[in-house]
């Protein structure tokens, strides 16, 4: 069983501006996402889609504002709409947290409309092209939320092999062992308990590092590496995504104030599960279309 190791949230004092871990991951975030956007210009299938390194700093600033801005809508409207919609000057406040990723998915994909638009792209194109920068991304978000110490797991046995404890969750540790005393004995949690007066939890966040960012990656990145039907590398990051999300969430801890929903499914079990399905139907469609179509515009110079 591991302690949380309490990492100072602040990075770096300068003067009277601190930067924060969380501000830096975001940062490295973007900087992956060019590094690997710019690998992937080498490839000779996306080089004669007729890529360039200028659309991929477009493409960076078109995405840094729809994760924001979708990211903190998707929040505010999926999670904690009473709330906002009562103090609608605490939307704006974003250092107090509050990011939802599948609003900020949300917000990327209508950026990305903005810029296929503007560009005169095929928006699934262009979806194709900035799938396989997500993952990454996804991992330095989830790196940051481990360092903070928060969106800690369900939670578990002392003797589970990751079990960990997290000091920020001293005071829900205290009124989960005061709510489920059934479950304390049959998890044996007196003695843990009794000695840290914390709860060994699963450290969720890493094991969303290791699913939704790394191994994510893996797949959308050796997938795109040969020509694929238009929108097919786009439903297999959903299909990825939602499938490592849905099944994070059994081991992650629900939001105190929205708890387990029908079925005893999470929010964001809920909010995968319409990715997996869309994923699926795009990538059977996407493959139908090709064998009628194979030259389509996700094979031929657009520009």
């Amino acid at each position: 069983m591991f302690i949380h190791p309490q990492f100072d949230p602040i990075a770096l004092h300068l003067g009277p501006l601190a930067v924060r871990w969380y501000g830096l991951m975001y940062l490295a975030a973007f900087i992956l996402a060019i590094v690997v956007a710019r690998l992937r210009l080498r490839l000779p299938h996306v080089a004669a889609q007729g890529w360039t390194a200028k659309d991929i700093d477009d493409l960076l600033f078109y995405g840094v504002i729809g994760v924001i801005l979708g990211g903190r809508l998707g929040y505010v409207l999926f999670y904690k709409p009473s709330w906002y919609f009562a103090h609608p000057v605490d939307i704006f406040k974003v250092w107090e947290g509050g990011m939802s990723f599948h609003g900020g998915f949300l917000g990327v994909i209508a950026a990305m409309l903005l810029f296929a638009h503007q560009r005169g792209r095929a928006w699934l194109q262009v979806t194709d092209f900035v799938a396989p920068m997500v993952p990454l991304g996804l991992a330095c978000g989830r790196f940051g939320n481990f360092i903070n110490g928060e969106l800690w797991g369900r939670v578990t046995r002392p003797d589970a092999p990751w079990a960990m404890l997290f000091p920020s969750a001293a005071q829900d540790d205290r009124a989960w062992y005061l709510a489920h005393p059934a479950d304390v004995a049959a998890l044996h949690l007196q003695d843990v308990f009794s000695r840290y007066q914390l709860l060994p939890r699963h450290p969720s966040e890493l094991y969303e590092i290791a699913l939704e960012g790394f191994a994510l990656f893996v797949l959308v990145v050796f997938f795109s590496k040969k020509p694929r039907p238009l929108a097919a590398v786009s439903a297999v990051f959903l299909i990825g995504y939602g499938v490592a999300r849905f099944v994070v969430e059994f081991a992650r801890e629900p939001d105190d104030f929205l708890g387990l929903l029908s079925f005893g499914l999470s929010m964001g079990q809920w909010l995968s599960l319409p990715m997996i399905i869309v994923g699926v139907v795009i990538l059977v469609c996407a493959y139908r279309r090709a064998k009628r179509a194979p030259l389509n515009a996700s094979s031929v110079p657009n520009h």
